[in-house]
């Protein structure tokens, strides 16, 4: 049987992207191991046809963690049984994939989750961002075989290193709505906003925490975890909004699925911090059409397009908390009228992982799989 080697450096539990490769792959007659880190707070993975390996790191960020991260997976690639196929997910994964799969003689595809040397935490240490674009300028223009998010991401990666990147956006499988009802009786009368994603800098959290002051009878719900988490905690502790600014944690993506269907509002309000924010493609805006959820999102050119084209939401630049709450209160209108319900269907019909995997099947049989 051929083995696949799907390589991450988070710890595999909300991943869905690695998860939808790996299954697909599995579709194929693959035997497919998925290889990450596991933290001290990691949650068990539940049941999945792959088979997983997660290293425990002695360093948990910095220089050291990234070299020893790579070290161990270089030589687990090296030693791995009968390899067929090698996958990088994002750039920190590169280095030891590339240099396995040229002494291995495996085909490797590079999967880019993002502009990855344009990131918000990249940006302001300008001394760790060369090292990073050194690794990506000695290693992309070599590769047979690349795909990325979006086409404007895929365009500059082209641009820079003349190489090819397939589009394969992170959208989820095909599913019927089921909102949580337990949900829905305990927030009784009130409608939900949700957000759903890494708590980080430049995703429009604190701008909303704000506009939630000029919003009645409503509760935005928050999932997910990151960097400014403890920040808006505090945020929404000072301004008193504790009763309708909830923090649900990271949820695994079954978990996750019911509480977004159960909203009214999905919230994408990401800055243009750079690049990489501003050609993102973010899954949770797929996750929200997948759910029949309409969308708030800012108007950068990637989420807008498709919000715009589908006429599933409103794409706005706005960055004032009454006009938005204003927006917010016509969207659960709007809502109520039924008026969303023909584009999000329509939208759920298409954006889905049965479409747009046949381009990732595509690039694995380029690969000679």
């Amino acid at each position: 049987m051929k083995k696949a080697y799907i390589s991450v450096i988070n710890d595999l539990v909300t991943d869905q992207r690695v998860h939808r490769v790996a299954a697909l792959l599995q579709s194929r007659g693959m035997d497919v191991t998925c290889i990450g880190r596991r933290l001290k707070k990691s949650p068990e993975i539940g049941v999945t046809l792959f088979s997983r390996r997660r290293y425990r790191m002695l360093f948990r960020r910095g220089p050291l963690f990234y070299a020893c991260f790579n070290v161990r997976l270089l030589f687990s690639l090296l030693f791995s049984r009968n390899p067929s196929l090698f996958i990088a997910n994002d750039l920190d994964t590169l280095p030891a994939s590339y240099v396995a799969s040229r002494i291995r003689k495996v085909p490797l595809i590079y999967d880019s989750h993002e502009l990855f040397t344009q990131v918000p935490e990249l940006i302001h240490r300008p001394r760790v961002q060369r090292i990073w674009k050194w690794v990506e300028c000695r290693i992309v223009p070599r590769l047979d075989h690349a795909v990325t998010v979006s086409h404007s991401i895929a365009e500059i990666y082209r641009r820079l290193y003349k190489t090819r990147f397939r589009v394969v956006r992170n959208v989820p499988l095909k599913r019927d709505p089921s909102p949580d009802q337990q949900l829905k009786d305990e927030y009784r009368g009130r409608k939900i906003l949700i957000y759903q994603g890494a708590l980080n800098v430049g995703r429009g959290l604190e701008l909303m925490i704000e506009t939630m002051k000029y919003l009645d009878n409503s509760i935005f719900i928050v999932v997910g975890t990151g960097d400014i988490e403890k920040r808006l905690r505090k945020m929404v502790e000072e301004k008193d909004l504790g009763k309708r600014v909830h923090f649900k944690g990271r949820l695994t993506p079954e978990a996750l699925f019911p509480l977004t269907c159960a909203a009214d509002v999905g919230i994408s309000l990401e800055e243009d911090l750079g690049l990489n924010y501003r050609y993102a493609l973010p899954n949770k805006l797929f996750d929200y059409i997948q759910a029949r959820v309409p969308v708030l999102c800012t108007a950068l050119p990637e989420i807008s397009r498709v919000v715009d084209a589908y006429g599933v939401g409103i794409s706005t630049g706005e960055r004032d908390p009454q006009k938005l709450a204003k927006m917010i209160r016509y969207i659960f209108e709007e809502r109520s009228r039924g008026s969303w319900r023909e584009a999000l269907d329509r939208a759920a019909s298409e954006l889905c992982w049965e479409n747009e995997s046949k381009i990732y099947l595509q690039l694995v049989e380029e690969c000679g799989i």
